[in-house]
């Protein structure tokens, strides 16, 4: 059962909105806000399964019938919008299943409560349409917009949200994290930690994925041997790494850290601090063969890679050009 304990480094958050809960002082309307995995939905699922508990407290009891409906997803009061296009929130989803629908009082509970994921994606009608209602809520209406790009959203709308902003999580407390409740071995961890980048969700799935750990391998091997690679062996790895379904900015990141590692290993001739530790022998041998502006060249040249591939550059062109750098330096 989800908890506001187990929402991992937002400890602001959990206070306002737990105080909000015992105080009876809850907004009509939430703002959550926070990049793809980082929290915002199990966040918004305890506030409304806490809110239409039946034991009052500051957490859900998770034994009441209100409590077992959250669970299930079939709690009447809780509605969770959903919409017809993928890219987008028309006027229509607003008008039906939040402005319509809350004129009707609360089936079994206090509030009725509407959680909208991805709220960037309403239309400008569609916020127009949400602000009436935000205007002159009923007493019982709490609404709760998710979006990992707020300043896409009207003004007039943020004014009337109580904006609440997830913090990157720091490395230590995802590490403690996903190597004590995940059980993830700390060569593995400091991988994870390092992609995340303080989103807990995005260091959890990469922890669970197996294609990360593929893709993680690919680019170590190509790393290990890319010096004495011949260029059709090398334009044989590009084609591997066309066959995952991960991002290859996932791909160019792995690189990175390996490169940053080799850099750091050069500059301090110490492992510890290093991501990639279990490659040590590896990345001695490189950091030992290869300048520091080599080095630099590198790392520039692979966020350069990630803009080019963003601006829809030819794949293949883009990835040729920066091995053949790696391969050079």
């Amino acid at each position: 059962m989800s908890k506001f304990q187990d929402i991992i480094g937002q400890e602001q958050i959990v206070e306002h909105l737990q105080t909000a809960v015992m105080t009876g002082k809850v907004s009509h309307a939430y703002m959550i806000c926070g990049e793809r995995g980082s929290g915002k939905e199990f966040i918004a699922n305890v506030f409304a399964m806490t809110l239409q508990c039946e034991k009052g407290g500051k957490e859900p009891c998770g034994i009441c019938h209100s409590c077992k409906q959250a669970m299930t997803g079939n709690h009447p009061d809780i509605i969770t919008l959903t919409h017809e296009k993928p890219n987008s929130i028309g006027v229509e989803d607003i008008r039906q299943k939040i402005s319509g629908d809350m004129l009707i009082k609360p089936y079994q509970g206090a509030r009725k409560i509407y959680i909208m994921n991805e709220g960037d994606k309403m239309t400008i009608q569609a916020q127009n349409a949400l602000l009436k209602t935000l205007e002159e809520p009923p007493s019982y209406g709490v609404i709760l917009i998710l979006t990992a790009n707020k300043e896409s959203l009207l003004p007039t709308i943020q004014s009337r949200c109580v904006t609440l902003q997830l913090k990157p999580v720091s490395d230590e407390v995802m590490r403690n994290f996903l190597m004590e409740d995940l059980k993830i071995p700390s060569y593995k961890a400091e991988v994870c930690v390092a992609f995340a980048r303080g989103n807990i969700g995005r260091a959890r799935a990469l922890a669970k994925s197996e294609e990360f750990d593929h893709l993680k391998q690919e680019a170590i091997v190509l790393m290990r041997h890319i010096k004495d690679m011949e260029i059709h062996e090398i334009i044989g790895a590009i084609k591997n790494i066309t066959e995952y379904k991960m991002d290859v900015s996932d791909y160019l990141d792995l690189l990175s850290v390996w490169y940053r590692d080799v850099l750091l290993f050069k500059a301090t001739n110490d492992a510890n601090h290093l991501i990639f530790k279990e490659e040590i022998q590896y990345i001695r041998k490189v950091a030992d063969q290869s300048a520091y502006e080599g080095i630099e060249l590198i790392i520039h040249s692979l966020d350069k890679a990630k803009s080019r591939l963003k601006a829809n550059v030819s794949f293949e062109l883009t990835m040729e050009l920066l091995l053949l750098t790696i391969k050079e330096n």
